[in-house]
């Protein structure tokens, strides 16, 4: 039979044994909290607003199941979504909370973990590493050089805290300077969200969803807006980011932004090649959508897609899942609702041929991933 067009999940998370042992080592957060009920799963209290032992246990922090620690769950995952490669890469929060001294040594472990998984499942898994952000500028260096001798090191997974002021901290320079170098593509993902008041008095009755549909998409807008505006592309123009949840709010947003820059007349005025005045940084925002940015597809709609495609091109949208978050609402169904929603969001806003690109050829062309194709499967 014909081999079916690859699919490759480029946003899909694990928690490798070492960082398990790390957050089993703390009391404060991020920790593990141990379930009261036999049999339960330990929790993850990963938010100051989950360290409140007033809550019930079960309404703290998130569960830690075999989803996000065994490797061999996230391969039945693929198969059963027919998926046929994964860069998997380390779930929120990190390494950032570490002290200085400590977060080199962690990202070693959990980077050399990740690539002992993947090169026991040849052509099926690959990873996004880790960087010490607590550390020195000159550690965090040293580790991304290393990571040029794993063979199965594809880019790096970075929060928006950078090194705890932004990212657009000048201190970053050194690093982003490294990262383009290696030819290293950061994977920007969100985690701590917008200020708890925002969400007013009544947050808790909503459990996550206000911090998680809206304040993840805000975060990472303000942190990627914050990058352009400082000029971090125009000094590194071959540094490439690929942006979570398809750039949360940016496709939507960024002809405001835009207009917004033209409209501050404290921004220097420069003329691009074609003599039209600008303000702001020297290379538009347009500019460094459609040459250093990639969009996942974890948007969960039709429209969401659209939208990301419109904004950076087609060859610059990439499937992915966030496995093992939002798992089936049904207990026992192999399939996973949220992964058929954004596997239809794809098929339904794209023909046959950008379909394909996205499920996948995007992915391997971007990453230079050798894979097997898989044959037949309906």
């Amino acid at each position: 039979m014909a081999s079916e067009p690859p699919i490759i999940d480029i946003h899909t998370h694990v928690y490798p044994s070492s960082y398990i042992s790390l957050l089993r080592s703390r009391v404060t957060v991020p920790y593990l909290l141990n379930p009261s009920e036999k049999g339960a799963s330990p929790r993850l209290i990963i938010l100051p607003s989950d360290d409140d032992p007033s809550l019930l246990p079960g309404s703290r922090g998130r569960p830690i199941d075999p989803s996000y620690t065994d490797i061999g769950v996230k391969l039945k995952f693929m198969s059963d979504h027919r998926i046929t490669a994964s860069v998997i890469s380390l779930a929120n929060p990190w390494l950032d909370f570490l002290p200085p001294t400590e977060g080199l040594k962690w990202a070693h472990m959990i980077n050399d973990e990740l690539e002992s998984t993947c090169s026991r499942h040849q052509g099926k898994l690959w990873a996004f590493a880790t960087l010490p952000l607590s550390a020195s500028p000159s550690d965090i260096v040293t580790e991304i050089d290393r990571l040029r001798s794993l063979p199965h090191s594809r880019g790096i997974i970075m929060g928006t805290t950078g090194l705890s002021n932004g990212l657009d901290d000048p201190n970053l320079d050194s690093i982003w300077a490294a990262l383009e170098e290696s030819k290293l593509l950061v994977f920007l993902h969100p985690h701590y969200g917008l200020p708890a008041p925002l969400y007013g008095p009544r947050a808790s009755e909503y459990s996550h969803v206000l911090p998680l549909s809206l304040g993840f998409p805000m975060e990472t807008t303000i942190a990627f807006t914050r990058m352009w505006l400082s000029g971090v592309f125009d000094r590194y123009p071959e540094l490439k980011l690929l942006i979570a949840h398809s750039g949360g709010t940016i496709p939507f947003l960024a002809g405001r932004i835009d207009s917004c820059v033209q409209h501050e007349r404290h921004f220097p005025e420069h003329t691009d090649e074609n003599g039209i005045k600008s303000r702001g940084p020297k290379r538009s925002l347009d500019q460094v959508l459609s040459n250093n940015i990639w969009l996942d597809a974890v948007v969960y709609s039709e429209t969401g897609v659209k939208a990301a495609v419109e904004k950076v091109g087609q060859e610059r949208v990439l499937f992915g899942t966030d496995h093992p978050f939002f798992p089936p609402l049904d207990e026992g169904a192999e399939k996973w609702a949220s992964v058929e929603t954004n596997l239809n969001a794809v098929t339904s806003a794209q023909d046959k041929a950008g379909s394909r690109a996205i499920l996948g050829a995007n992915a391997i062309e971007l990453l230079g991933l050798e894979i097997n194709p898989r044959e037949g499967g309906g």
